[in-house]
């Protein structure tokens, strides 16, 4: 049994497995804060009448106007209408999300261990979705509705990226762990990737708030799915055999978890050195991975393409990290499988990739890109390299911790998340002081911030449970 699951990944729908990559997909195709961002950033320029081409001279183009003319420019305003937002207040709304997502990962980290994730990611992803389709709605009523909103918006985001990461403790046996993690977490790469390429072509022929429409609508599509298809644990299957369920329970064992009655081990936790090294890890990857958002910045200054080019080559770095984390996860279940390399090796070669890796290409690409395509192929790989992080560093929080791993993640992404803003404010800085050497400068500091937070995840990182995560009494999920 064992030897099948691992060498097949998508089985009949009887298999456990399978349901087990249904979830997977599922979390795919959850609505994310990196998507959002994309979505939002595209339709924004559409939305902001100051980038028009009749600004400033408005008043002449009414007058000579003719009356079919009148007639179709008040249809598309109404089909797009446009809004006169500073730059400041752009600003704020298109990073807004990002406010409710940081503060409220830690608080459902905790609660993912005693509610049914069943009910926060549905209702997390119904909740969304329904904001994503007032959206347009609340543009219309002023700055403050939008802002409220897309901050909303941010703590169901945020709320379904924690929380997701508690599903594993139950359904994920050791040697699977590595795959299913993997293609779960890919899906914050795969959603940009077609974020990217699909909303220029929507907001062209069916203006911008078809983009709202159109995704939000998807997301209530992947809410009632989820609602439908997914259950907390093995034991309240209805369709998974005796067998099936007792593979995954008694491969689990001791690692299975559920709420607490007693307080967290805080104190023992700050002491963990293990998780220090997690934590290291997690800035670091979050410092190296902005540059993903910095990836259209980079195609524009250097290789001088139009916007549709642009927004393609902007799309291929998330579409190769993509690919890179679902290979090492079967890469990661492979090694641990056939007994080639011990788990806390295999969490350390993956972490040394994901975080090496990116700096190294990235002085390539600064000093040794003679051509577009050597350009285009070094970019492709400084972005998405850091993607062998999700066999790494990522998930090692369900090695040391099971009990705890969605609050301790929860924790880890914010801390990694206050990495990636340092790293952006940083990168502006050094953009805005020189764009042609500053690449350089972002390149060498990155790879400063890596090689010091891999050292310490080679040194004091773990795969053992560690002994605050141990014993701990365990009562019926709400």
């Amino acid at each position: 049994m064992g030897k099948s699951r691992n060498s097949v990944l998508f089985k009949s729908s009887k298999s456990s497995e399978g349901r087990r990559n249904c979830f997977s997909v599922l979390n795919q195709w959850r609505p994310d804060p990196a998507a959002r961002k994309e979505e939002t950033g595209i339709p924004f320029v559409q939305m902001d009448n100051q980038f028009s081409p009749r600004k400033g001279r408005e008043d002449q183009w009414w007058e000579n106007s003719t009356k079919e003319e009148l007639q179709k420019e008040v249809r598309k305003l109404l089909e797009n209408p446009v809004y006169n937002w500073s730059p400041k207040t752009q600003g704020i709304i298109f990073s807004s999300i990002s406010y409710g997502t940081l503060i409220i990962q830690i608080p459902v980290g905790y609660l993912s261990e005693k509610y049914s994730i069943k009910k926060m990611i549905g209702s997390a992803l119904l909740l969304s979705s329904l904001f994503s389709l007032i959206l347009p709605m609340a543009a219309e009523g002023g700055e403050a509705c939008i802002i409220a909103c897309r901050a909303a918006q941010g703590v169901s985001q945020g709320s379904a990226l924690i929380a997701q990461h508690a599903i594993w403790v139950k359904w994920a046996p050791p040697l699977e762990r590595g795959r299913l993690t993997s293609l779960s977490l890919s899906g914050v790469l795969l959603g940009p990737f077609i974020v990217l390429l699909v909303t220029g072509f929507i907001c062209q022929s069916l203006g911008w708030p078809m983009v709202f429409y159109i995704f939000g609508a998807c997301g209530c599509g992947v809410s009632l799915l989820w609602f439908l298809l997914f259950y907390d644990d093995p034991k309240t299957h209805p369709c998974i055999s005796v067998s099936e369920k007792n593979y995954i329970l008694s491969s689990l064992n001791q690692q299975q978890s559920s709420s607490r009655t007693q307080s967290l081990p805080i104190k023992a936790m700050i002491k963990s050195l293990p998780l220090w090294a997690i934590v290291f890890g997690s800035f670091a990857f979050h410092w190296t991975n902005i540059m993903l958002l910095y990836t259209p910045t980079f195609v524009d200054s250097n290789l001088h393409v139009n916007v549709k080019e642009n927004g393609l080559l902007s799309a291929l770095p998330y579409l190769f990290a993509w690919s890179f984390g679902i290979l090492a996860g079967h890469a990661a279940d492979f090694l641990l499988s056939r007994n080639i390399l011990r788990l806390n090796t295999i969490r350390k070669l993956f972490s040394t990739l994901g975080l090496f890796l990116p700096p190294f290409f990235g002085l390539c690409l600064v000093h040794l890109s003679f051509s577009f395509y050597s350009t285009i192929v070094f970019l492709i790989l400084t972005c998405s390299t850091g993607s062998f992080c999700m066999t790494g560093v990522l998930i090692n929080a369900l090695d040391i911790a099971p009990s705890y791993y969605g609050f301790l993640k929860g924790v880890t992404n914010v801390i990694g998340m206050i990495g990636g803003l340092i790293s952006s404010i940083l990168c502006g800085m050094m953009l805005n002081e020189n764009p042609e050497s500053g690449w350089f400068k972002i390149f060498f500091l990155m790879a400063g911030v890596n090689v010091t937070s891999l050292l310490f995840c080679l040194i004091f990182g773990k795969a053992e449970i560690q002994d605050w995560d141990k014993d701990r009494p365990e009562q019926t999920r709400l």
